[in-house]
């Protein structure tokens, strides 16, 4: 009985472990980017249909839909080493980004590390990282 319930919590506490601060959004002004990261932050796939970009709404299918097969359909190659790095939980493809400030938001995200959202000079972009990494401003 207790292991059952302790899989149960497990898994919730893996499965939030992306959903942090979605209040965060809000500050973001870019429209898909907005979707998007309300899609992330609140683990809500259904958000993705509201994004015209289709790199964008690629990279929400794979990391907030779990389906990291769709990273492959992105043309942008920051955006997809992004994608991989985020929905298969792996901060090394985040060496392979040449955008510092998407570096910065890979890392904060996929490594869990909140401190490298302020690193990011793109407002919009330092939102998404603080809203899905969980952190605050500092």
């Amino acid at each position: 009985m207790y292991k059952i319930i302790f899989l149960l919590i497990s898994l919730l506490i893996s499965s939030s472990a992306l959903a942090q601060n979605s209040s965060q959004c809000g500050f973001i002004q870019d429209n898909d980017q907005q979707s998007l990261c309300r899609a992330i932050a609140d683990s809500n796939p259904s958000q993705c249909g509201f994004i015209g970009d289709s790199d964008l709404q690629s990279m929400c299918r794979g990391v907030a839909g779990r389906q990291p097969s769709q990273c492959g359909f992105i043309q942008n190659s920051d955006q997809q080493s992004m994608c991989r790095a985020i929905s298969g939980h792996e901060p090394s493809q985040c060496g392979f980004i040449s955008n510092s400030d998407l570096q910065s938001m890979c890392r904060g995200i996929s490594g869990r590390q909140p401190s490298q959202c302020g690193f990011i000079q793109n407002s919009d972009q330092q939102s998404m990282c603080r809203a899905i990494a969980g952190g605050q401003p500092s």
